[in-house]
C-alpha cells in the first residue's frame, strides 16, 4: 500500500506535538504533504511557532508548515494555557525554530494541494478547530469532493465536555466551522473523548518514552509530566489522556479502535450546550449517519505503537 497523502492542522499543543511526531515517524504508511496551523490551544504566533519546533524535533525541516485563521469564524477565541502552559508547549526546553513558516496562507495551501492532487487521495486530519477547514470549504467548494476522508480529533457523548459541560474543546472554540465540516458530506471519522480518555499516559507508559533516550522521548515524557497534572486533578485519573495522536495512529493501525457509523450533529444555537456533538450512537433518530464515531481503543496496542515509532526519531 502506498503512503497516505495528508495535511495535518493543528495548534500544537503537547497532544498535537505527540500525534505530528508520530506522523512524520511513519513514512511507510503517511506522506505529510504539509502542516497548517490554527488558532486554539494558543494564539496563532505560538501553534505556527510550536508546529516548526516539533517539525525540527523530529529532524524533518523539509515539512511545509503554513499559518492560517487567527480566530474563529464568528466567536472570540477562546484558548487553553490553563492546560498546556503560556507556551502551547510546556515541559521540555526546546530552541525557538529556525525553519521558516511558508508564504501564504494556510487556507490556500489546503485549497491549492486538493486541487493539485487527485480527487480522493488526500485526507485532512484536523487536531484542532476546524476553522482552517470550514474556512477552505466556504472559499472554494469545489475542494469538498475531492477529500479522501477527514479524521478528527474533537467532540464527546458518553464523556460529556472538557471546556463546558457538554462540549469538547476544539469543537466549542469553532462550533460553526465544526457545523460547516460535519455537514459537507465529506466521511468523517471522529476521535473523541470517548476514546481519548481511554487513552492514558500512565507511569509505566511515560517511563518507557523516557527509557528510549531520545530527543524525542526525552521531549515526550517531559509534555506529558506537564500537561498530566491538569488532567490528573481534574479527573482523578492515572494520567493524562493523549488526544491528538488518537487520529495518527488510526491512520496506522485502525484495528486499534472502534466505534459505530451514526449521525453527528453539531450544536450552534444554545449558549448553554454551545459546541456539543450530538451523536446519535443509539440510532434513535432518522437522520443519515455521517461519521465514524469511535467508541473504544486498544490503549496498549495504542502506546506499543506509539513508542516503537518514537524510537525511530
Amino acid at each position: 500500500m502506498p503512503a497516505r497523502k495528508i495535511i495535518i492542522d493543528t495548534d500544537p499543543g503537547q497532544d498535537d506535538a505527540v500525534a505530528i511526531l508520530l506522523a512524520l515517524a511513519s513514512p511507510e504508511e503517511i506522506e505529510v504533504l504539509g502542516i497548517t496551523c490554527v488558532a486554539g490551544n494558543v494564539p496563532l504566533d505560538l501553534t505556527s511557532r510550536n508546529a516548526r519546533i516539533v517539525c525540527e524535533l523530529a529532524g524533518r525541516t523539509d515539512i511545509k508548515v503554513f499559518a492560517g485563521c487567527d480566530r474563529p469564524l464568528g466567536r472570540d477565541l477562546v484558548t487553553a494555557e490553563h492546560v498546556h502552559g503560556k507556551t502551547g508547549l510546556d515541559g521540555p526546553d526546546l530552541p525557538d525554530p529556525a525553519m521558516p513558516l511558508q508564504d501564504g496562507h494556510a487556507v490556500d495551501f489546503i485549497i491549492d494541494t486538493l486541487r493539485a492532487e487527485p480527487a480522493g487521495s488526500v485526507t485532512l486530519c484536523p487536531l484542532g478547530p476546524l476553522t482552517n477547514i470550514a474556512t477552505a470549504f466556504e472559499k472554494a467548494p469545489d475542494i469538498v469532493a475531492k477529500v479522501q476522508e477527514i479524521v478528527l480529533m474533537g467532540g464527546g457523548y458518553f464523556e460529556g465536555g472538557n471546556i463546558t459541560p457538554t462540549a469538547e474543546f476544539n469543537i466549542y472554540v469553532d462550533p460553526q466551522a465544526a457545523d460547516i465540516v460535519f455537514r459537507s458530506g465529506v466521511p468523517l471519522v471522529v476521535m473523541p473523548l470517548d476514546v481519548t480518555h481511554k487513552a492514558l499516559v500512565t507511569k509505566p507508559r511515560n517511563d518507557a518514552f523516557r527509557a528510549l533516550n531520545t530527543r524525542a522521548g526525552i521531549a515526550v515524557a517531559q509534555m506529558t509530566d506537564f500537561f498530566e497534572r491538569f488532567d490528573k486533578e481534574k479527573y482523578g485519573s492515572d494520567g493524562a489522556p493523549l488526544h491528538d495522536p488518537c487520529v495518527t495512529a488510526y491512520l496506522i493501525e485502525p484495528d486499534l479502535f472502534t466505534g459505530r457509523h451514526i449521525n453527528v450533529e453539531i450544536e450552534v444555537t444554545s449558549e448553554l450546550t454551545m459546541g456539543m456533538t450530538v451523536a446519535d450512537w443509539w440510532r434513535v433518530t432518522d437522520r443519515a449517519p455521517n461519521a465514524m464515531f469511535m467508541g473504544g481503543i486498544d490503549a496498549d496496542g495504542f502506546f506499543a505503537l506509539l513508542t516503537e515509532r518514537l524510537a525511530r526519531l
